[in-house]
């Protein structure tokens, strides 16, 4: 049997219709493989339509300012693939005169985009032979053929290519990898795939040893690192508040939120107190305090668990650089941070 004839086919009765899908335009094929990176399709595709419309060409996307771009992005985590993407659609726009790299070699220049991404762009849009290897083809590949490989290791990358490009049709490239991708997406899922209906069922590997569950190996991650936010949300007597830009590298670089006091453990109202009446708000007097009634909010980046909790400190007169409730709503901030003001 050939690999790529009976995914082929089932794909065709299968795939989902998505607007990336329906054209060979890099500018949103790019789009949507940086939007989709560490993002479901459900979760993407709105974020898609939104970048779309506000910038319908990648020249709107340059000219647009980096916060017009973080607030669409808001949500979707990973900030620097956003900064990336702005830094990207500037040197496409401004240095190539708007016309992408036609090929893997040369898309793999761009910032932001990594091996992945380029064979993705380059055979998407260029119809180039490059197979795409994501967390879907290695899923379908080392159920299928029984591969052990730890995909958490740097050389799984190089083998399962290879096996890839050995599988591609250099005829319908697009297709394949489409195809791929897809299987992996809505037929190979990661938990309890139903196989009894998979195009594949008599010939794969794992389902005949009954390792379906067991692959593709995959080592465990690194340890988490909890850390303790308490943000400071002062309402001065004509209900202004302010803000801070993060500028230090690491996350939600150049979001906004805040002032931030972060401690090594979850304190309570002595402590953050404390430093709120010596370190905070000196040329305003501080009228109440008030430690927030819920326990934090515990939000889960991928190496990282942050502790959040929302302090409430009214002060007498106005503050300096205040802003009011609805400026406030149109910088971009950490989901977290913007669901909090949201609710107020």
């Amino acid at each position: 049997m050939i690999f790529h004839n009976p995914l082929i086919s089932w794909y065709l009765q299968n795939k989902r219709d998505l607007p990336w899908r329906t054209t060979t335009n890099p500018y949103p094929i790019w789009l949507s493989e940086i939007i989709l990176q560490q993002t479901r399709v459900a979760q993407g595709l709105p974020y898609f339509l939104s970048f779309t419309t506000a910038f319908p060409t990648v020249f709107d996307l340059a000219k647009a300012n980096e916060e017009e771009v973080l607030k669409l992005w808001q949500g979707l985590g990973y900030y620097s693939r956003a900064r990336n993407l702005h830094k990207t659609a500037q040197y496409i726009a401004f240095e190539l005169n708007g016309v992408f790299p036609n090929n893997y070699k040369d898309l793999l220049q761009l910032k932001g985009v990594g091996e992945y991404t380029a064979a993705a762009i380059a055979s998407f849009a260029y119809n180039e032979v490059v197979p795409v290897v994501d967390g879907n083809v290695f899923r379908v590949l080392a159920r299928y053929f029984d591969i052990e490989t730890d995909i958490a290791q740097a050389s799984a990358k190089k083998e399962f290519t290879a096996l890839a490009s050995e599988l591609i049709p250099r005829d319908k490239p697009a297709l394949f990898n489409q195809a791929i991708m897809e299987f992996g997406a809505l037929q190979c899922v990661p938990k309890n795939p139903d196989c009894s209906v998979c195009v594949f069922n008599t010939s794969c590997a794992a389902l005949q040893k009954n390792k379906v569950d067991l692959l593709p190996v995959k080592s465990k991650k690194l340890k988490v690192k909890n850390r303790f936010f308490n943000y400071l949300v002062v309402q001065d007597d004509e209900n202004q508040t302010l803000i801070q830009k993060r500028i230090h590298k690491g996350i939600w670089h150049n979001l906004y939120e805040f002032p931030l006091i972060e401690t090594e453990k979850e304190e309570g109202f002595d402590y953050i107190s404390n430093v709120i009446t010596k370190d905070f708000f000196k040329k305003n007097t501080i009228t109440s305090i008030l430690e927030p009634n819920d326990k934090s909010i515990i939000h889960k980046l991928s190496h990282q668990h942050l502790h959040i909790k929302f302090w409430e400190i009214k002060v007498k007169g106005k503050v300096e650089k205040g802003i009011n409730k609805e400026e406030l709503k149109s910088f971009p901030f950490p989901i977290v941070i913007h669901n909090f003001i949201e609710k107020d």
